[in-house]
Parts: C-alpha cells; sequence; structure tokens
C-alpha cells in the first residue's frame, strides 16, 4: 500500500433527470479525520450516506466537501405571501395614523423582505430520491479523485522522506568513525578530565576517583546513542515501505530521533562529532517537517 498525503483538490459533476450536481473536495493537513460538508438547504439527507463513505476511505486530514445543485428547465413560480403582505399593510396603516407620510406605493410594498417568494416548480419526489441517490455516487467518485491525487503526493512524499533517512543514515555512520569515538581518544580526554579533578583538591579518595572516572567515561560514549538511530531509521524505513496511514507513528519516531540528535551533541566532546549532531538535528527537522503532511 502507498503513502498517501492529506493534502489535495478534487471535483465531480454530473446531471440527473432536471438536477445537475457538482461537487467540490479540497483536503489539508489535520491530527484526525475532520469532514466538513456544506450542502444545499432541503439536501441534509444525503449527510449520513456521504460521511460513511468518507470514514471508510479517509483515516486523517481537513476535508471540505461543498454540494452545489441546480434545477434546468424548471420555469421558477412567483409568489406573493399573503400572510406577510397583509402583516406589513397593518403596520404601515397604524403608523399613517400617527405621523403624516405618503401613502406607500406597490413598488416599496413588494420589495420589502418576505413578501414576495420566487421558488422552484413542485417537485416530483421520485425524480429528486434518484438526484439525492446521484449525488451520492457523485461523492463518491470526486472522493476516488481525491485519494488519487493524495496518493500521488504521497509518492513525492516517500523520495523525500527515503532521502532524508539515508542522509540521517550517512550522519550516523560518520559520527561511528569519527576521531574522537576513538579509544585513544576517549582515554586521552578522560586522562586529562581526572588530572584537572586533581588539580581542584589532594584529597579525593581513590573511591571516589573512580566514580568520577566511570562517569566521565558515560559521558563521553555516545554508543547508546548511535545504535537507537540505526533502529529508528530502520523502523522509518519499515514503515514507509509497509504504506498506509502511517503518519502519526513517522512523527513520533521523527521526535525519537530529534531526542537522540540532541543527546549526541550534549555528550559530544568532539568539533566533528558536534558539527554531526548539529547537522543530524537539521535533517531531522526536515524530516519531520514533512511527515507532517502524511496521511
Amino acid at each position: 500500500m502507498a503513502l498517501s498525503s492529506m493534502t489535495g483538490f478534487a471535483r465531480a459533476a454530473g446531471v440527473n433527470g432536471s438536477y445537475a450536481w457538482t461537487w467540490e473536495l479540497k483536503s489539508v493537513n489535520a491530527k484526525g479525520l475532520d469532514l466538513r460538508l456544506r450542502l444545499p438547504p432541503g439536501w441534509d439527507v444525503i449527510e449520513p450516506a456521504v460521511r460513511a463513505r468518507a470514514t471508510e476511505t479517509l483515516a486523517r486530514g481537513a476535508v471540505q466537501a461543498a454540494l452545489n445543485v441546480d434545477r434546468q428547465g424548471v420555469t421558477p413560480v412567483v409568489r406573493v405571501n399573503r400572510t406577510v403582505l397583509n402583516a406589513l399593510l397593518g403596520t404601515l396603516r397604524d403608523i399613517g395614523r400617527e405621523i403624516e407620510a405618503a401613502p406607500p406605493n406597490l413598488d416599496g410594498v413588494l420589495a420589502l423582505k418576505g413578501v414576495i417568494e420566487v421558488i422552484d416548480a413542485d417537485e416530483n419526489e421520485d425524480e429528486r430520491r434518484a438526484a439525492e441517490t446521484a449525488a451520492i455516487a457523485g461523492f463518491a467518485l470526486a472522493l476516488a479523485s481525491l485519494i488519487e491525487m493524495r496518493r500521488h503526493e504521497g509518492e513525492a512524499l516517500e523520495r523525500v522522506l527515503t532521502a532524508r533517512l539515508d542522509e540521517i543514515a550517512a550522519l550516523r555512520a560518520r559520527a561511528e568513525v569519527a576521531p574522537g569515538r576513538r579509544p585513544e581518544a576517549i582515554k586521552a580526554r578522560l586522562a586529562e578530565q581526572v588530572a584537572l579533578l586533581l588539580e581542584t583538591s589532594d584529597r579525593f579518595d581513590a573511591d571516589r576517583l573512580h566514580q568520577e572516572a566511570v562517569l566521565i567515561a558515560t559521558k563521553a560514549d555516545v554508543r547508546e546513542e548511535l545504535d537507537r538511530l540505526a533502529a529508528h531509521v530502520d523502523q522509518a524505513r519499515r514503515l514507509i515501505a509497509s504504506g498506509g496511514a502511517v503518519g502519526r507513528r513517522l512523527d513520533f519516531l521523527a521526535q525519537e530521533l530529534n531526542r537522540e540528535s540532541n543527546t549526541l551533541c550534549a555528550k559530544a566532546n568532539d568539533v566533528e562529532l558536534t558539527n554531526i549532531g548539529l547537522e543530524l538535528k537539521s535533517v531531522v527537522e526536515q524530516f519531520r517537517e514533512q511527515v507532517q503532511n502524511l496521511e
């Protein structure tokens, strides 16, 4: 299964009877799946089916889905809302008794909100149900196009993430053979630091000196950090190869890679190791930023 991005756009349109419908879907990054529907008045009946299809196929992403519906070849009906008109006329007559004003004219009364209603001709129930079914099928088509676009972008992300993992592995290999990690280099630094301790006081006992030496040696060794970096890189490669919705797990591994890079920098007593640690931090951050786009 291929990786998928969380960003994409898709559009689908069709006609069923006198109904012309258009779906537009937009998807961006999100921690989970957030589907926001915008449906025309009276079309809420299709929402459960549309949501079910989305949750079946998407794991993450903020998806905005908008449906537009027009009835074609239907003559609109102009209707006067008598209830609203009579209430307005009664109010105008009452006001006319209190103040001197010109009598209302027809244009002014008809322009008031709610007096004139423009509606479509009565709908045929069977035709409407068929249009709703077609709109649900149209959403499935748009959703398939969105998923295809997200997978296409996921392929590009896979190449980028693999390149970043290659860089991390190469930097780890450089740290493995860095001169500062050689036993003689660590021994020399250890001897230097012990000598500094002895200069500060001549009252160190043997046990205390041994404890301090062991502590210094432990801090100078980055063996554990290098081993964990290798393990995290291998795990990230396996997740990418498996595909699917692995964005959250890769994000966790990015945090672990960053933690090991920070520790490597903190423990490095060598300029080259420090520089490698700083490069690692930069590459890991690039890896983490790209992972944020994955489903």
